[in-house]
């Protein structure tokens, strides 16, 4: 009996500040390689045209880097997966020119991939895989929301935020507190050294949709208050803060999924995005999928924040549907799921 022939995908993904390739076999990752950018430490956050110009400088090492590790020649590759958006028009753009470049030359078909869906999908990147339906509690730095899936290439989003997000809430305040970017990590550390006993106005949002703006402007008063009869304070109980801040985050997001969770009656329970290497998140998760039963599944750190594994991942299952693009595409910066 004749073997089918193999199916690889290069993964390209360049949404932001991290340029990563990532080669894809029948559904199984043989590498996963991301160029990560230190420039925007010093301003405080993404500069777009900071990244943009070293997703030049990055993109073709690290696909050279992630072909190599994989063991393949690049003319055994099938279809080039990318980053369509959503993201920074900029640094989506390199991600994009380069994929038409290399579908033209080597004369295979290119499939568009939604960033969001993609960290979804990391879930699919490895062993346990969630079954279907599952609720995907999806937390980055510019985007939180709870999704429905039904299949690979079938979800809905239940939940979304009006505002900021759980990781800009994370960021912002790490500005406040004087912490370098990004803060999210670094509030973790912290938080791990710290109790949550400081109180601040919880989001009171209908249905399943998160708002973090209230909080964030309650931290800022709070800590003026504080700082005005002691100049020292975020000094002194720097640890206490990111605890308490820390806290507060994680409490609307588990609210919002249990309430999920109830609604749909769906007890598989998955989280993904930079924000779900938080270890208080985390240990949120497992804590409750005791209580209620839930199976729960979380991806290593090296698929939760932005990486072009998850991009090849979806780009194999649209690649099984035929689902192609021309060289006529181009990036945008808002795309939902």
């Amino acid at each position: 009996m004749e073997k089918e022939k193999d199916i690889i995908i290069l993964g390209i993904e360049s949404s932001c500040d991290d340029t990563s390739a990532a080669i894809l076999k029948n559904g199984r990752i043989l590498s996963n390689i991301t160029a990560n950018q230190e420039a925007h430490r010093e301003y405080g956050g993404v500069v777009p045209e900071v990244a943009s110009r070293a997703h030049q400088q990055n993109i073709v090492p690290v696909v050279d880097v992630a072909i190599q590790k994989a063991g393949i020649r690049k003319e055994e590759i099938d279809a080039v997966a990318f980053t369509r958006g959503p993201g920074l028009i900029g640094s989506l753009l390199v991600g994009v020119s380069f994929s038409k470049a290399f579908a033209l030359a080597l004369d295979i078909p290119m499939v568009e991939v939604n960033h969001m869906m993609a960290h979804v999908l990391a879930h699919f990147a490895e062993d346990p895989e969630p079954s279907f339906p599952f609720l995907c509690l999806t937390v980055s730095g510019g985007h939180t929301q709870i999704v429905r899936v039904d299949d690979y290439l079938k979800m809905e989003v239940l939940g979304s935020t009006i505002d900021d997000a759980a990781g800009e809430a994370f960021d912002k305040t790490g500005k406040l507190l004087g912490l370098d970017y990004p803060a999210g990590p670094l509030i973790d550390k912290k938080a791990k050294l710290g109790h949550p006993r400081f109180k601040f106005a919880e989001p009171n949002m209908p249905d399943l949709d998160f708002s973090f703006s209230g909080l964030k402007t309650s931290i800022l008063y709070f800590l003026k208050k504080e700082i005005k009869t002691d100049p020292d304070f975020i000094e002194k109980n720097i640890n206490d803060i990111c605890a308490s801040v820390q806290q507060a985050i994680i409490n609307a997001l588990m609210v919002k999924l249990i309430k999920a969770s109830e609604e749909t009656g769906i007890k598989e329970i998955a989280i993904a995005g930079g924000v779900s290497a938080n270890s208080g998140l985390r240990a949120a998760v497992k804590s409750e999928g005791e209580k209620r039963a839930w199976n729960i599944y979380i991806p290593r750190l090296e698929f939760c924040t932005d990486n072009a594994a998850m991009i090849a991942v979806n780009g194999y299952y649209k690649f099984l549907e035929k689902q192609f693009v021309g060289q006529d595409i181009t990036p945008v910066a808002r795309w939902k799921i």
